[in-house]
């Protein structure tokens, strides 16, 4: 026997709600009742076959797709509806119809279990009004705010349009300044120049000039050294009193090599030793100075003394002074730190040594005369001008980047997210501190010190084609260990307030933000009541 149930359409206005008697099979919903006619078969919703309306809810299931009793629990792919007359309507799956269960908030779903159901709707619609009634106040209260930010935003782009007409002015004035210096500087510091490599080549020469008086004296000093039996010429028997004059050094200064360095001759005199002299005056050891060694160099006997002081093979490895070994750990050290980056000087040679002393001896280089001076500080002060209006340039050009960005930005349809530009927001949490810089980072940081960590730097707007600005995507952060880049996505809600209200790791190396912000709320649908126009019953 078929079972029929009768169904009542309440329908909600604002000042009190119509009924409708509609009758149809337990658990069809309205929007199918032309498909279930008791006076004609029944035809399965599939189109698969037809059977006598009889056999609609007997408790046996005929059609493949369950259509035939929508309300029992006969068919395992059946669904059964729920009026829930007071709240919204509901499909449960047929299996769970009579099971002693509960699932429907009218108690529609077990008419015939025994089991005690309250029906709770109407308490569920309640609440659920006064939910949506919220969120539509903060959906309305956060459009309102996005209206003021979308005027904010359009007062701040004609602003920033006129500033970036200014700074282009400014530009094309600064860049005008800027040759006019260049050209005032290359002029200035011609002369500079001149005056410069003038007053360079003065010295040069006069240093020169104090070399060659001292080379003479020295070489007249070496030629009375040299002419032992002072008859006003050096021999070839006195110059090879001399061994560090020998040619090749080989310890046997003979006396062919020894005329050899007289040009050929046996002796010379004060003014043909000048030739000599230019031959010898780097090896000759003036004899007051013969047993002075040159510096750097040890005496044979303090080397053996050192050698034999501190040679630790006298000493087993397990013997050796604990002050040889603090020696040792200081040596290694030193190794350490000059492999870390430290710089010695490589060891200057004597004639390093000696031309440093000459130019000790030479004093340093005499001050620029008035007039050099003078030419100087006009260059100087012309390269000081130049520079400062190079900087200024420079300074208004980054900021005509700036501006030419952040115009041609998408902030939105309307410009309403131009407020999160240049602004970032917090949230910690029990170990972290996530920060979000909209439209440029990510990032997290330990909560008790440690450094940051990005978590992905701006990339694009992200959500789906019809709110595509509702999803932020921040990518290329720092790797993580054997895996991805890190990047974060940035679920956009409506909200009062702009707020970080949570983060998560879905997967690894991928986080989720929520971030809450007017500038995303829609004007709010107007409706009085929490559900459709109408109420099944």
């Amino acid at each position: 026997m078929v079972t029929f149930g009768h169904f009542v359409l309440l329908l909600l206005l604002l000042g009190g709600a119509m009924t409708v008697e509609v009758q149809r099979p337990r658990g069809v919903p309205l929007s199918k009742r032309q498909f279930y006619e008791e006076d004609k078969p029944f035809t399965c919703l599939d189109g698969s076959r037809t059977v006598p309306f009889d056999r609609v809810n007997d408790d046996y299931c005929d059609c493949p797709d369950g259509s035939d009793e929508p309300g029992t629990a006969a068919c395992p792919n059946g669904n059964f509806h729920c009026t829930n007359a007071g709240f919204r309507p509901a499909f449960i799956p047929s299996s769970r119809v009579n099971d002693g269960i509960c699932d429907c908030c009218d108690t529609t779903d077990e008419y015939n279990s025994g089991a005690d159901c309250q029906n709770t709707c109407r308490e569920m619609g309640r609440k659920e009004k006064e939910e949506l009634q919220k969120l539509a106040e903060i959906a309305e209260e956060g459009f309102m705010l996005k209206k003021q930010l979308i005027q904010e935003a359009k007062h701040g782009l004609e602003e920033k349009k006129t500033k970036l007409e200014d700074f282009q002015k400014s530009k094309k004035d600064l860049e005008a300044n800027v040759e006019t210096l260049r050209t005032v500087k290359e002029t200035a510091e011609q002369p500079e120049r001149e005056a410069k490599e003038r007053h360079l080549k003065a010295w040069e020469e006069q240093k020169a000039a104090i070399r060659l008086e001292k080379d003479k004296a020295r070489m007249a000093e070496v030629f009375l050294e040299l002419d032992d039996d002072a008859d006003g010429f050096v021999s070839v028997a006195e110059l090879q009193s001399h061994s560090e004059l020998d040619p090749d050094s080989d310890g046997s200064f003979t006396e062919p090599q020894a005329q050899g360095l007289l040009g050929g001759v046996d002796k010379v005199d004060a003014v043909v030793f000048e030739t000599v002299w230019n031959n010898i005056k780097e090896k000759y050891v003036s004899e007051s100075n013969a047993d002075i060694p040159p510096p750097g160099e040890t005496p044979p006997e303090e080397t053996r003394d050192t050698v034999s002081e501190n040679d630790s093979e006298n000493y087993p490895d397990e013997d050796i002074p604990e002050e040889e070994e603090e020696d040792d750990d200081e040596e290694d050290d030193e190794d350490d730190d000059m492999d870390d980056g430290d710089y010695k000087a490589p060891p200057t040679t004597r004639t390093d040594e000696k031309k440093k002393e000459d130019d000790d001896e030479e004093g340093p280089m005499p001050s620029y005369d008035q007039e050099t001076q003078a030419l100087i500080d006009a260059a100087q002060k012309a390269r000081d001008e130049f520079n400062e209006a190079e900087k200024a340039l420079r300074e208004v050009e980054d900021q005509i980047r700036n501006l030419e960005k952040e115009i041609s930005f998408d902030f939105g349809p309307s410009s309403e997210f131009a407020y999160l530009y240049s602004q970032c927001y917090e949230l910690t949490t029990s170990e972290y501190v996530y920060r979000l810089c909209p439209f440029n980072k990510v990032s997290q940081k330990p909560k008790f010190g440690g450094s940051e960590t990005s978590l992905g730097t701006w990339g694009k707007w992200a959500g789906p084609e019809d709110n595509i600005h509702s999803v932020m995507k921040y990518e290329n952060g720092m790797g993580c260990w054997q895996g991805p880049s890190r990047s974060t996505t940035v679920k956009l809600t409506c909200g009062k307030e702009t707020v970080v209200t949570s983060t998560s790791e879905p997967s690894r190396c991928e986080y989720l933000m929520e971030f809450t912000s007017p500038a995303i709320c829609q004007e709010p649908a107007r409706f009085d009541s929490g559900h459709p126009d109408h109420e099944e019953l």
